[in-house]
């Protein structure tokens, strides 16, 4: 819709905008003329004669609430797909699901899909846009019903398409709003906001396992799916209203965010590719460390405890991570990162031969690995200056699907490196324990997961 009549403010033109194609303000049910500053994100209010103005972007009590709504869901969401490995050891032990194949494709598809299917959710709330605010309250109820069915599987078929499936996809709808609205809630702390709402799920990724493994030793796998389905609803709920857009619900759909060129943009393939490399070799630890500490010596608590650290510092990290891509250049985070990384994977990983070298490595690695996803918003930022027509919006999820392929092939790509390791008993540290080869495949992808510092250099981007 191209804007009827302009308005001089100061240094800026304003535009008039047919108030018929949007809601009432939050602050007020009455429409009445405002004017709007074309931005990426649509028109922002920039003066409502006669009204309240919108809520303030990058603080206020109800910019807050939505962080909070948004790091709560992500909490939900992943702190519960992360814990399938907890799941996984009850199913391969228990009936009916004992000696089954396939069990490890519930988890792969609930976190999969749950990444992979993110850039069709923006697309969907940004064609139908009234439905934009309903979407986490549909995903949380699709997650948590996906759960209740589970409860009632027989084989793992059932499994994969409740557990796994539904819960990917309840899950996935329930967060994607985040990224939809959180470039309207803030701007310049944008890259603080996302690294606050990614510490979400490293607080549940600690809590969650320890639950779920009481709550199966105690209970059993019915009781615990339909614990966790009322649980994980009772939880959101509260947070479900705040979890919405700061803009008033245009009408009108914009095609025009659906600009998809930037995919073709050697700066996003730069940038893509060092995303995705990097999330295939940061989950391999997440994998294997339990095996490794338990042939150590560690008893299933202490085992555990690796993931625990790494999820734990993941906190630190990504708050950290977002709140210094505010301020300085993305490939400066990624370098740091990158460096801090593959050090720690090479030294402290490569000759941990006893628990508390390898706790040492597990703290580092979460702070220096688990706030690389905060750096997506610089990067989207990137991407966009180089393609001024696509939208913030759009390229994020694009971000999410490259970490998701890096999930789903980890898992496949562990067992095969742990298969094909010939080292053990030829090298000195984890690196001959058999280890070694998934020591130097996680070092190497966080090496190829800095490429856009070593293109940034050369002038590539």
């Amino acid at each position: 819709m191209a804007p009827p009549n302009d308005y001089q403010h100061g240094d800026s033109t304003l535009h008039l905008v047919d108030t018929k194609e949007y809601a009432p303000s939050i602050a007020s049910n009455s429409l009445k003329t405002r004017y709007y500053r074309p931005s990426s994100e649509g028109y922002d209010l920039e003066i409502s004669p006669g009204e309240d103005e919108l809520p303030p972007i990058d603080g206020g009590i109800q910019a807050w609430l939505f962080l909070l709504a948004a790091a709560i869901l992500e909490a939900l969401v992943w702190g519960y797909a992360f814990s399938f490995g907890i799941f996984q050891d009850y199913y391969s032990a228990h009936a009916p699901f004992q000696g089954s194949g396939n069990i490890a494709v519930i988890g792969t598809c609930a976190m999969g899909i749950a990444y992979l299917i993110a850039p069709l959710a923006i697309v969907i709330m940004i064609l139908i846009p009234r439905l934009a605010p309903w979407v986490s309250t549909i995903g949380v109820v699709i997650m948590c019903l996906s759960l209740a069915l589970s409860s009632f599987a027989t084989n793992v078929t059932h499994l994969i398409l409740s557990q796994g499936i539904g819960f990917g996809i309840g899950g996935c709808f329930a967060y994607t709003p985040s990224i939809l609205f959180m470039s309207e809630w803030f701007v310049k702390k944008k890259g603080l906001a996302f690294g606050i709402v990614w510490a979400g799920s490293g607080i549940s990724g600690v809590i969650f396992p320890l639950t779920i493994e009481w709550l199966l030793d105690q209970h059993g796998i019915e009781t615990t799916l339909r614990v966790s389905a009322v649980t994980l609803f009772i939880l959101a709920a509260p947070f479900l209203y705040f979890h919405r857009p700061r803009l008033p619900v245009r009408a009108a759909v914009r095609h025009d965010r659906l600009n998809f060129r930037f995919v073709y943009n050697k700066v996003y393939l730069i940038y893509q590719l060092g995303n995705t490399v990097e999330a295939l070799g940061f989950f391999l630890p997440t994998i294997c460390l339990p095996m490794y500490a338990r042939s150590l010596g560690a008893n299933e608590f202490l085992s555990s405890l690796t993931v625990t650290l790494v999820n734990l510092t993941s906190v630190f990290s990504s708050v950290l991570a977002g709140f210094l891509s505010d301020r300085y250049h993305v490939t400066t985070i990624i370098l740091i990162s990158t460096v801090g990384t593959v050090l720690s994977v090479f030294l402290l990983w490569g000759f941990a031969v006893t628990l508390p070298a390898l706790y040492v490595f597990c703290t580092a690695y979460g702070l220096l690995a688990g706030g690389f996803s905060s750096t997506w918003s610089g990067i989207a930022n990137e991407i966009q200056k180089a393609n001024p027509d696509s939208d913030a919006t759009v390229i994020f999820p694009f971000m999410e699907t490259g970490r998701g392929i890096g999930n789903v092939v980890s898992g496949p790509l562990s067992e095969t490196l742990l298969r094909a390791d010939n080292w053990k008993g030829r090298a000195s540290g984890a690196y001959g324990s058999g280890y070694g080869a998934l020591v130097v495949c996680t070092g190497g992808t966080a090496i190829v997961g800095g490429i856009s510092v070593v293109a940034r250099q050369l002038k590539w981007i």
